[in-house]
């Protein structure tokens, strides 16, 4: 079987994307060099994930090597050049709000990493899938422009609206809107991927997504949602919530649905495409109905305390609408819900403690 190149692999998204496409006999090559521990602390380091890639998945190949280092990044792509078919790219620094303690970090992690491997691929391997992890922070706040309405646990859009059945749809403008500084970054290396498929003809595609989550997160306050939540419920550590009363939707989706869908583009790849993906309708909660499904799962009350102001460029409201990736690729469906991703959290983390 050919060779991917997995960025950011010791992630949450990578360390999947290694091990089902390691399962499906390829030789898988990561590069990583555990930058999320600089971002967010020891804590979040992902060294174990790494480690443990090595054992489970005997066709791993590691690499230390930063995205913004050009140089470092050709010797690997020289070295595998002639059998790469896949390169998934989801290195990134992923919190708006770490963004803006280091704008240079952030635009050379997120935008410059991607440009890197964009045009080592064209440079090495022009005929292989190039998959990106772009986030629903490229559209700003325009999603809180929506007309919402309040309810008991949740906000939620008005339902004459069109977006009420099955959520936001790629036609929603990314232009003229506060993105915070990640978000703008984001846009850089999302725009870009485009341009490579459009312009290149190379088979490109880009997956905005809303709540990436799983067992292999290691969440941090600044980053992972439900996976530092269910951390706070499980070691009883205050838990901050940030505006809007704690009533703000998330979609979330499973990071091995993720990766299942770009096993589906790997099949079939199209040029210069864009994905809105997420839990949808499927797979969603609000701050407060995520506290109460990690209160039912422990068994015990959480710590939480109530902070006034929202994060700068947050969505008070986000449900992705997937029926565009499901029209190109209708074998793809979820198959985890909320409940199940957190159970799996909860196993996952007592597990590594």
């Amino acid at each position: 079987m050919s060779t991917v190149i997995v960025t950011g692999s010791g992630g949450l998204i990578g360390a999947e994307t290694v091990r089902q496409f390691s399962r499906a006999g390829h030789t898988v090559v990561g590069v990583d060099n555990d930058m999320r521990a600089y971002f967010f602390g020891a804590d979040a380091s992902t060294r174990w994930s790494a480690e443990r890639l090595r054992e489970e998945c005997p066709n791993y190949r590691h690499h230390e090597a930063d995205i913004r280092d050009y140089a470092a990044l050709e010797r690997v792509f020289a070295e595998y050049k002639g059998d790469m078919s896949v390169v998934v790219h989801t290195a990134a620094q992923p919190s708006h709000d770490w963004a803006a303690r280091e704008p240079l970090t952030d635009f050379g992690v997120n935008a410059t990493g991607t440009l890197h491997m964009l045009e080592l691929t064209r440079l090495h391997a022009p005929e292989a899938v190039f998959i990106f992890t772009s986030t629903n922070k490229v559209y700003g706040d325009t999603p809180n422009l929506l007309p919402l309405v309040e309810q008991e646990t949740r906000w939620e859009v008005d339902a004459a609206h069109p977006y009420a059945e099955h959520g936001i749809d790629e036609t929603m403008s990314i232009d003229q809107t506060k993105h915070s500084v990640f978000g703008a970054s984001k846009v850089a290396a999302d725009v870009m991927v485009q341009e490579y498929g459009r312009y290149f003809g190379m088979h490109t595609a880009v997956f905005r997504g809303g709540c990436l989550t799983g067992p292999g997160h290691s969440g941090a306050e600044l980053h992972g949602f439900l996976a530092y939540l269910m951390k706070c419920a499980m070691t009883g550590t205050t838990y901050r919530v940030f505006g809007y009363k704690g009533k703000q939707v998330r979609d979330n989706i499973h990071c091995a649905d993720l990766v299942r869908c770009f096993l589906e583009v790997v099949k079939a790849p199209r040029i210069g495409e864009v994905y809105n993906i997420g839990g949808a309708r499927h797979s969603n909660c609000s701050m407060q109905e995520a506290i109460v499904l990690c209160e039912a799962i422990t068994g015990q009350p959480m710590n939480t305390v109530y902070v006034e102001d929202n994060r700068i460029g947050d969505h008070i409201w986000w449900i992705s609408d997937v029926r565009k990736f499901q029209s190109h690729y209708p074998g793809w469906r979820h198959e985890y819900d909320v409940r199940a991703i957190l159970q799996e959290i909860y196993d996952g983390l007592g597990k590594r403690a």
